[in-house]
């Protein structure tokens, strides 16, 4: 079983709790990438990022400075965002770690799909984002499906359809891919509230790497932030988590 998660918009060098022990898939691609954003003018970059000038200003810099095999931090304790703090990378044991560094992908529109201990600098490219040449989803066409099923034909998707995207799109028959969604009920209708679901999406790692899940009934038991699994709403290729509407944060 392979379990894919979407990177985080914010990054951090971090160098202080676990040593890179292996190098991305796709370096070479990703120096493809760098190339060609070096290249690009302020205007052009802010264009291609969609953001505000501070952090146009701070990525721009970060390309033109950036070498992709100095000063590198693990991947998994280098992205801060919502779901991350609620996986508590930097909390992993050793084994759980391992068990991570064997399961865990992470796609990433600059790396195109990492390992935890893969070793990387910070960075801000998005899956949707297009360049002058192409779009990423071209750029890295089947390649990270390809990586993502070498060995393994079972996926759970942790992973937003941006980034799940460029891997549901070559799924092949001998392939299952198990999404998962946490649902509540709001004015009648089952609603998915996106803060709440990357906070479910982190536990949800950490809870595989805990229990060392292999199988994927085993999540079946999964009850965070008072989600709880639906058997009625689930299939075989979905698996939904509900919260209960007696939990008054669920209003």
């Amino acid at each position: 079983m392979k379990i894919i998660i979407s990177p985080a918009k914010k990054m951090i060098n971090s160098n202080d709790d676990f040593i890179p022990e292996s190098i991305p898939v796709y370096l070479n691609e990703t120096q493809t990438l760098l190339n060609e954003i070096r290249a690009y003018t302020k205007e052009e970059l802010k264009n291609v990022l969609e953001c505000n000038d501070q952090l146009l200003n701070l990525n721009y810099e970060r390309f033109q400075n950036m070498s992709l095999d100095r000063n590198t931090s693990c991947a998994l304790m280098s992205y801060v965002g919502l779901q991350y703090q609620h996986m508590g990378s930097h909390l992993f044991s050793l084994e759980e770690i391992d068990y991570l560094q064997k399961t865990l992908r992470i796609l990433s529109g600059f790396y195109g799909i990492l390992k935890p201990m893969d070793g990387i600098v910070p960075y801000r490219l998005e899956m949707q984002a297009k360049l002058n040449s192409t779009n990423l989803y071209d750029f890295w066409n089947r390649k990270l499906y390809d990586e993502l099923t070498n060995e393994d034909h079972l996926i759970l998707n942790l992973a937003s359809k941006e980034y799940s995207q460029c891997i549901k799109s070559y799924q092949s028959d001998d392939v299952t891919i198990i999404d998962v969604d946490f649902v509540c009920e709001h004015k009648g209708k089952l609603t998915t509230k996106a803060t709440e679901a990357k906070m479910c999406r982190g536990s949800m790692v950490r809870f595989c790497a805990v229990h060392q899940i292999t199988d994927i009934k085993e999540l079946y038991i999964f009850n965070e932030y008072g989600y709880v699994y639906d058997a009625e709403l689930s299939t075989e290729t979905k698996l939904v988590f509900k919260k209960s509407n007696l939990n008054p944060s669920s209003k």
